[in-house]
């Protein structure tokens, strides 16, 4: 079992191993994190997907499911059928109320059309690259409350960098429990300051070891 960082350089240590595979946590699940229109929005499903009750593996499924059907894009998405929707959901092993789930997602790519012309960096550049107007811009979509922003924030800020420092609650919790801090400005030290890249990458591997329960696996 994996025991607590004691001094600073032990600290750096770990983050130097969290941060060292050069992947944020998406990338670890075969999302690209890029700063195109279609990696953004899937991302964004990726969030909405992971920020719902269940299983992560059926939401990384879920979310997996929607580009493997076609629908890589707002406009893609936007043009899908409920009913295939619907289907595509539940053979991934969605549970629970999957129409209300296939209406949300259909209303927020939708949305992104009407608003954004499928695109999120519109988003972006309607907020004067504003961090806080961002988040407020993004919790006026569908299916977009704060912990959504959090996790989609948590992979674009190696691409957004006027939102980092960003951490969500499971790469908090982690960081609390290997005392390598208690907020994301903390980890952003340890990372390196302003590079939110690599602090995209170490807030992604705590996160996961949260996730995955997967403290076991670091050194003692």
């Amino acid at each position: 079992m994996a025991t607590a960082t004691s001094t600073i350089e032990d600290k750096k240590r770990l983050v130097r191993r969290l941060a060292g595979s050069g992947r944020g946590f998406a990338e670890q699940y075969g999302f690209r994190v890029t700063n195109n229109p279609a990696s953004l929005f899937q991302l964004l499903c990726l969030a909405i997907l992971l920020a719902r009750r269940g299983d992560y593996r059926r939401a990384l499924d879920s979310a997996h499911a929607l580009p493997d059907a076609g629908w890589d894009s707002a406009a893609r998405l936007a043009r899908a059928l409920h009913e295939d929707l619907v289907r595509v959901l539940r053979e991934r092993g969605q549970r629970g109320d999957v129409d209300a789930l296939a209406d949300l997602l259909g209303d927020l790519a939708r949305t992104v059309v009407q608003r954004y012309r499928g695109d999120l960096r519109r988003l972006r550049s309607a907020a004067g690259y504003d961090p806080d107007r961002e988040r407020e811009l993004l919790t006026a979509l569908p299916g977009v409350d704060a912990a959504v922003v959090e996790l989609f924030l948590r992979e674009v800020q190696a691409l957004w960098g006027e939102v980092a420092p960003v951490a969500d609650r499971r790469a908090l919790a982690a960081a609390r429990r290997l005392k390598l801090g208690r907020s994301a400005e903390d980890l952003a030290v340890l990372a390196g300051g302003g590079e939110s890249e690599r602090l995209a990458w170490l807030v992604g591997a705590l996160a996961r070891i949260d996730l995955e329960r997967r403290y076991a696996e670091l050194p003692a």
